[in-house]
């Protein structure tokens, strides 16, 4: 069980969202939550707060009555229903609920605590509201995208339970759930936000952090291959360039190979005086895909960082507007729902998710070409050549996946559209960003599936599964349980997909 009290740190947020640890709720946090609430009731009820009895965006000129002010908190919900496209994962809703409950439970927004209360049990229960990929602009928040989470917490709309999707008014009837009933301004405190982009966000980096580890791997298992030599991933190299990242993966790669039989000291192999030959029969150096992995993966490594310290202060943060204080006596207006943070940290892990999946890319043409590793069979292809493809038409996919990555990787977070009658007239784009890395993750775990299952041919084709490093050999050993080695030709697509789950669990 785990406690929201003062600030959820990014691995309890992994054991919620990806482990399903049970979320609970301090009773102080609920305490500070209504105080707020009843603070607001009270000081709105002479002064003018927008969101509370005036209009919204570019009609908070206009007066509510106070006889219509809970109404309006409710047509601003049903009204903002309005995304399209793919329905977001159950994973990324989920985060995103994690995320809007984190945020209102500082007790700055002026909800009740039936808000956090059914919040909670949403999560625990694994009822996921229905919330579309395309609508937010990432300022006001996610109006659109979180405005289809508070249509749920006031009992309409439609839920994900039990892999079915169906409304939520039946789904809250079967589990004795009850809706919130929406006053002073709950309407706008759950739409008003950076929760959605924030939760899908923190979704990717976890992934992005897996794919990072994978990478490693790869990279490891490739230099295992070919025989490579052991100082370009040395402390001695690696020190002398000043940056932490490079030396942290140059490290988790001298930790990965230390017991591996196959890696050549160059003193031993090049140093000796020995080699008196014109021209060598071995590579004195390996191509960059191999040799410079540290370079590559090093700033790959602190953007995955930057991202994961950016979106645990968003998690922690308070994102909506107005800001309630009970501390000062006072409502403060402002923009702390402009998710400009969240969609620049976006648009840079997607680019060096982009990056990590050129690397894989390359590596793979590295095994598949006969002439450029001189080790193994084109396309490591165990068959009679020419008649039997191996990895051929696999490696057709990686390439093509490559592809959309790098046209994916355009800037989102520069490509603002003033809407909103101009009154939002310069936005983040945050949730698109979110949601576009998302897509760029899913494809390099794509890729490296391909890879990593072309990896395991190779070592059986050059019998190298007693010489490898222990940590090469338990993945090795847990690949060919999925796909064992082939060759004769067959669907590769279903082994794909698998390792693909493997890699992404």
């Amino acid at each position: 069980m785990i406690s929201v009290d003062k600030k959820l740190t990014l691995s309890q947020f992994y054991e919620i969202i990806f482990k399903g640890e049970p979320l609970a709720i301090e009773p102080e946090v609920l305490q500070i939550v209504e105080e707020s609430h009843v603070f607001l009731k009270e000081f709105a009820a002479n002064r003018v707060i927008y969101g509370v009895n005036t209009g919204f965006g570019p009609m908070a000129q206009y007066r509510i009555q106070d006889e219509d002010t809970n109404q309006l908190q409710y047509n601003l919900i049903r009204s903002h229903a309005a995304g399209t496209g793919d329905v977001l994962s159950p994973l990324h809703v989920k985060a995103a609920m994690l995320t809007r409950l984190t945020n209102l439970s500082k007790g700055k927004s002026g909800v009740h605590a039936t808000v956090i209360e059914l919040l909670k049990e949403l999560i625990n229960r694994n009822i996921i509201p229905v919330i579309f990929a395309h609508g937010g602009v990432g300022a006001s928040g996610d109006l659109v995208q979180l405005a289809h989470l508070a249509l749920v917490l006031i009992g309409e709309g439609e839920v994900f339970h039990k892999n079915e999707r169906r409304a939520t008014a039946i789904v809250f009837k079967e589990e004795g759930l009850r809706p919130i009933e929406v006053v002073v301004r709950e309407g706008l405190s759950l739409i008003n936000g950076t929760s959605v982009m924030t939760g899908v966000g923190l979704v990717n980096y976890c992934y992005a952090s897996k794919l990072l580890d994978w990478s490693i791997w790869l990279s490891c298992a490739m230099n295992e291959i070919v025989k490579a030599h052991d100082d370009h991933y040395s402390t001695h190299l690696n020190a002398v360039k000043l940056h932490v990242g490079q030396s942290q993966v140059a490290s988790r790669m001298q930790e990965h190979l230390i017991d591996s039989t196959l890696i050549k000291k160059r003193e031993d192999d090049l140093y000796s005086g020995n080699n008196q030959e014109d021209i060598f029969k071995e590579k004195v150096q390996e191509y960059y895909s191999l040799r410079c992995v540290p370079q590559i993966l090093g700033p790959i490594l602190e953007t995955i960082q930057q991202v994961g310290k950016v979106l645990e202060d968003e998690l922690n943060s308070v994102s909506d507007n107005p800001i309630i204080s009970v501390e000062n006596q006072n409502v403060y207006h402002g923009g702390n729902f402009h998710g400009d943070y969240v969609s620049l940290e976006m648009d840079k892990l997607k680019l060096a998710i982009t990056r990590l999946t050129m690397l894989s890319e390359r590596q793979l043409n590295y095994l598949m070409n006969t002439k450029i590793n001189g080790l193994l069979p084109p396309f490591v292809n165990m068959g009679k050549l020419g008649f039997n493809f191996g990895m051929q038409g696999a490696q057709f996919t990686a390439t093509s996946t490559t592809a959309e990555n790098q046209m994916l990787s355009t800037s989102m977070y520069i490509h603002s559209i003033p809407n909103n009658n101009d009154n939002q007239d310069i936005v983040s784009m945050g949730t698109n960003a979110a949601v576009i890395a998302n897509r760029v993750i899913v494809n390099a775990f794509e890729v490296l599936a391909v890879q990593i299952i072309s990896v395991r041919q190779a070592i059986d084709i050059l019998n190298y599964q007693n010489f490898v490093s222990s940590k090469t050999k338990a993945v090795y050993d847990e690949i060919s349980a999925i796909i064992p080695a082939f060759s004769d030709d067959k669907p590769l697509y279903p082994a794909i997909q698998q390792v693909k789950d493997y890699l992404m669990r």
